[in-house]
C-alpha cells in the first residue's frame, strides 16, 4: 500500500509536538492518546491495528491488531482523515519531555526498527509490525525483550525519544556501545546485540547494569539521553513513601526545613 504524502512541522524544544498538513482525503494514523488538536473538517475513526490490512477482511484486521498486542500496545489505533475540500492541519504531542524524530522510510530502504513504545504517528499506509530478536541473550538481557517494533512502507513516520537525541551514522564494522534503555531505533542493516559489562567491581558497584547494547554498522542509530523507564524510576524514588512523608531531597535542614517553609505534612 502506497503511503499518503504528508507535510509536517515540529514545534517546541523540550516538550515537542508535530503539526501535520493533510490534503483532501489524506490521512494519518496515530497511537492512542497522542492527539493534541486539529482543524475542522478532519474526521476521526478507530480501527484495528495500523489500518494496513483493512481491505483483507476480518482475519487481516485481527492479524494486524495481534501484532500490536505482542509489542505491548493497544489493539486499536486512530485514523484522522481530511474530508474538507482544502488543506487541514492536525497536531500530535510527545508523551514526556524529549524530541520527536521524523523518519522518512524511503531514505532507509522502507524499514526502520524502534523500541516498542517509541511510535507516535505516521502517514496512512505505513505498516507497524514486529521485529523478533533472533538472539537469546539479546532477548533476555537487551532491555527491549525479544520483540521490537518495525515500521515499513514508503511514507513518513514519527517516533519519540526522551531527553536529548543523538544521531549516529555507523560505518561498516563500526561498533557503538549503548545503555540498553537508551536505544530509540536503528536502520535495518545495523546488527544489535548485548555484551556483558565484565569485572566484579563493575558488576556489583557500577550501577549501570550487567549488560550494554552493541550496535554494529553500517547504518544509522538514534539514541535518547533519558529513557522513560529511567525518568519514572527517579520520580518513584523521590515520591513520598509510607504515609506521605518525603525524602527531604535537597534540603539542608531536612524535616525541620519543612516546618519552616510550611511544607510539612502530617
Amino acid at each position: 500500500m502506497t503511503s499518503h504524502e504528508i507535510d509536517y512541522q515540529i514545534y517546541g524544544e523540550e516538550m515537542q509536538y508535530v503539526e501535520i498538513e493533510l490534503d483532501p482525503q489524506e490521512a494519518v494514523v496515530a497511537e492512542a492518546g497522542s492527539f493534541m488538536m486539529m482543524d475542522n473538517g478532519i474526521t476521526m475513526d478507530t480501527i484495528f491495528g495500523d489500518g494496513s490490512n483493512q481491505t483483507q477482511g476480518v482475519m487481516g484486521k485481527l492479524f494486524s491488531a495481534g501484532k500490536r498486542l505482542l509489542t505491548g500496545e493497544s489493539l486499536f489505533m486512530t485514523v484522522f482523515l481530511n474530508q474538507y475540500h482544502g488543506k487541514r492541519k492536525i497536531s500530535f504531542a510527545s508523551p514526556y519531555p524529549g524530541k520527536i524524530v521524523p523518519i522518512d522510510l524511503t531514505e532507509y530502504g522502507g524499514r526502520f526498527i524502534c523500541q516498542k513504545d517509541a511510535f507516535l504517528c505516521a502517514a496512512k499506509g505505513v505498516t507497524l509490525g514486529i521485529e523478533f530478536s533472533r538472539k537469546l541473550g539479546r532477548g533476555l538481557f537487551g532491555g527491549e525483550g525479544f520483540i521490537m517494533q518495525k515500521l515499513e512502507g514508503d511514507g513518513m513516520a514519527f517516533v519519540h525519544a526522551g531527553g536529548t537525541l543523538a544521531r549516529k551514522e555507523l560505518a561498516q564494522g563500526e561498533v557503538l556501545k549503548v545503555d540498553t534503555g537508551c536505544i530509540v531505533g536503528f536502520t535495518q542493516n545495523v546488527d544489535y546485540d548485548i555484551q556483558f559489562v565484565g569485572g566484579i567491581k563493575n558488576t556489583i558497584f557500577g550501577g549501570e547494569g550487567l549488560f550494554y547494547a552493541t550496535l554494529t554498522g553500517p547504518g544509522i542509530v538514534y539514541i535518547q539521553s533519558l529513557p522513560f523507564s529511567r525518568l519514572a524510576g527517579r520520580v518513584w524514588a523521590a515520591a513520598p513513601q509510607g504515609g506521605g512523608k518525603n525524602r527531604d531531597e535537597g534540603s539542608i535542614l531536612g524535616g525541620i526545613g519543612n516546618l519552616l517553609d510550611g511544607d510539612n505534612k502530617f
